[in-house]
């Protein structure tokens, strides 16, 4: 499914992390949304929304939190996306940890909804993070820890945040004239657009 993403370090270009999680298996249930853009070096816009997905039933309440009565009177995705894509504005790609679930999750809910997936290849941050730094495991919050990020897992602002930053430390590997020299991801973060509805 997945296109090859561009270099991390080309030109420093635009990118999207992106975070979903899912109400159940069916991966058109996405529930909640988050999604950060960076430039260059910085993160520069965060946006997060819960979602309505098309089933009342929840099978992973127990690792998200999130319940039906907390999404029941809120936008559907195909409502919300389109607010939601303008970070993709010029980006060069997207970003997620184990993309191949967020592309797939974005993919079914676009079709679900009628529109057309956004036209942008993946880099998956776990895969990054092996290449960069041989991190295994390599969930999340073992990254995370690596690096130094902090993180509240399946909270989906904090999961992009966390991807984001794991592109960025990527990033600045690669640009070190120190091999093995990892600057520390908890640089000092400038949001110019914060939204998050729940």
């Amino acid at each position: 499914m997945s296109r090859k993403a561009r270099p991390v370090d080309r030109e420093l270009s635009p990118f999207v992390a992106i975070d979903f999680e899912t109400a159940d298996r069916g991966l058109d249930s996405a529930c909640a949304l988050a999604m950060v853009r960076v430039e260059g070096l910085r993160v520069v816009a965060c946006r997060s929304c819960l979602l309505r997905p098309p089933r009342q039933w929840f099978l992973f309440t127990y690792v998200h939190g999130i319940t039906w009565e907390d999404v029941a009177d809120v936008a559907t995705f195909a409502e919300a996306w389109p607010d939601m894509a303008g970070l993709l504005d010029g980006a060069a790609f997207m970003a997620a940890h184990n993309a191949s679930f967020d592309e797939g999750v974005l993919a079914a809910c676009c079709r679900a909804g009628g529109l057309s997936p956004p036209d942008l290849p993946f880099t998956c941050t776990m895969q990054l993070a092996r290449k960069t730094w041989g991190i295994y495991p390599t969930k999340l919050p073992d990254v995370c820890r690596h690096l130094g990020l902090s993180l509240q897992h399946h909270d989906p602002a904090s999961d992009a945040k966390a991807c984001a930053h794991i592109v960025i430390a990527a990033r600045q590997q690669q640009r070190s004239t120190s091999p093995g020299l990892l600057p520390k991801a908890r640089a000092e973060i400038r949001i110019r657009d914060t939204r998050r509805t729940y």
